[in-house]
């Protein structure tokens, strides 16, 4: 089982002659305790959703806390290209499951932008106290997703208040933009050669010719991912499992 501890709980013990104990409270400690019901003995694998991983054994556990045996941490490099989605809003619990299904299939970074033609508007920069809300609840998304599929790290999660702030995120790298009317397709970019790939898709009412023509001044490719056009929800995780799978990474 894997728990997720603080970034630096684990770097913390690094250097240490013997293995060191760590207590384990509140969310983490209801998951190993009552949704594992973890006893004595039982192995875990720690994680700080940074990259760096020990293996420890639970030696203690009560109403509100656990105690584990920890081993030395080790760093686990991540595995190139850096892969970012730029994804705008979408509607009801779609979102949940995007930012899901984008862990699992390897993104490192996501990026929400207010699309112009999105149905669901976010208006972050008049509304910092309900951004901070989604960021807490989609960053809690975003490390169940991790913790089901095996990742070490967390991706990242920001918020851009337009289109050129999203692009800003990653200067570097290849750059492409989900359009299904595109004839371009992933398989015939460079991406084996690429540090980092950005990919920038739309919403449910698909990119404002603005829009796409600020991500072409910008660099950004257009692709599509097949003759059927795709959900605002599934473009971009079918995009990164591509750009993984051509990676082999």
């Amino acid at each position: 089982m894997r728990l997720f501890v603080a970034p630096g709980a684990l770097a913390g013990l690094a250097g240490l002659a013997g293995p060191a104990e760590l207590r384990v409270t509140g969310d983490e400690h209801h998951y190993l305790a009552r949704v594992r019901r973890a006893r004595i003995g039982d192995p875990v694998e720690l994680v700080d959703g940074a990259g760096t991983r020990a293996a420890a054994v639970v030696t203690a556990i009560s109403e509100d806390a656990a105690v584990l045996r920890v081993g030395a941490p080790e760093r686990i490099a991540p595995r190139p290209p850096l892969v970012r989605a730029l994804v705008p809003p979408i509607k009801g619990d779609r979102m949940d499951v995007c930012l899901e299904k984008l862990v699992e299939v390897g993104v490192d970074e996501i990026v929400i932008w207010p699309a112009a033609r999105a149905v669901v508007r976010w208006d972050g920069a008049r509304d910092d106290a309900r951004r901070e809300a989604r960021r807490a609840k989609l960053t809690a998304a975003l490390q169940a997703a991790a913790r089901q599929s095996g990742r070490a790290q967390v991706p990242a999660l920001a918020f851009a208040d337009d289109l050129s702030a999203a692009i800003a995120r990653g200067a570097a790298g290849l750059r492409v933009v989900l359009d299904p009317a595109a004839d371009g397709e992933l398989a015939r970019l460079p991406l084996g050669e690429a540090a980092e790939v950005t990919v920038a898709s739309g919403p449910e009412g698909g990119l404002a010719p603005s829009e796409l023509d600020l991500l072409a001044r910008a660099g950004f490719s257009a692709v599509g991912l097949g003759p059927r056009v795709l959900r605002a929800e599934t473009a971009p995780v079918v995009a990164v499992a591509l750009i993984r799978a051509a990676t082999r990474s």
